[in-house]
């Protein structure tokens, strides 16, 4: 063999290798066989009106304070800052909370200054879209309308996935939690083995999927190169 073209031959197998290694492994340690099937064997279904439902901006809903219509609305809106506009009390933070939770803290907002044990009831009237937005290294970033139940693995798939370029350990979850951004990092390699959990997503969510610079060298190298074609410094 001519040394040139062994020489090529070694690069080659550099570049295949550490290819190779910049994609993540599963390693999965879940169960196989029939402890597999028992681990996702699949329960009752839980009826749909026990199945607790937490609000968003743009849901409406309607308060009920007993013997005190003045104090009640048939309609109102969770506005975009995720609060309740009411009578005397001003706004109380709607978002992330279920009917039930708000109307506890309902009563006692009033119970603390203007009524004697205040007894309220919240209902959904109408709830607005359910959707979350998917951003950075996916196949199809987009606003997504989601299932209840939806998780990442979820949001990742309406995306397309991760593109080649995509950081697995770098994917962030920002949420609004009474009324105050937070958010979280996930490790999607390990989601998809089965060693971390799935988290579910609430409407309103942002999922941003990290950037891995080294792997986009790479793939910029092989779309500027074919594989049996130059070799470009990276």
């Amino acid at each position: 063999m001519m040394p040139w073209r062994s020489g090529r031959a070694i690069a080659i197998a550099c570049l295949a290798a550490l290819c190779a290694a910049c994609q993540p492994s599963l390693q999965s340690d879940l169960p196989t066989g029939a402890a597999a099937a028992a681990a996702i064997a699949v329960p009752e279904p839980v009826p749909m009106q026990a199945r607790t439902y937490f609000l968003q901006p743009g849901d409406v809903v309607s308060v009920d304070v007993y013997r005190e219509a003045e104090l009640s609305r048939e309609r109102v809106q969770v506005d975009e800052a995720g609060n309740l506009a009411l009578p005397l009390i001003d706004e109380v933070t709607a978002e992330g909370r279920s009917p039930a939770e708000l109307a506890i803290l309902i009563e006692n907002a009033y119970g603390a200054r203007y009524l004697r044990d205040p007894q309220v009831t919240v209902s959904v009237v109408e709830t607005a879209a359910r959707t979350v937005a998917v951003e950075g290294s996916v196949a199809k970033p987009g606003v997504y309308e989601i299932p209840p139940g939806a998780s990442l693995l979820t949001a990742m798939a309406l995306a397309g996935s991760p593109s080649d370029t995509a950081a697995l350990d770098e994917v962030l979850v920002f949420r609004r939690i009474d009324g105050r951004r937070a958010g979280a990092r996930f490790d999607l390699t390990d989601i998809r083995a089965g060693r971390a959990d799935d988290p579910a997503l609430r409407p309103g969510d942002i999922v941003v999927v990290g950037h891995d610079n080294l792997r986009s060298g790479l793939q910029e190298v092989l779309r500027a190169a074919p594989l049996f074609n130059i070799f470009y410094l990276f």
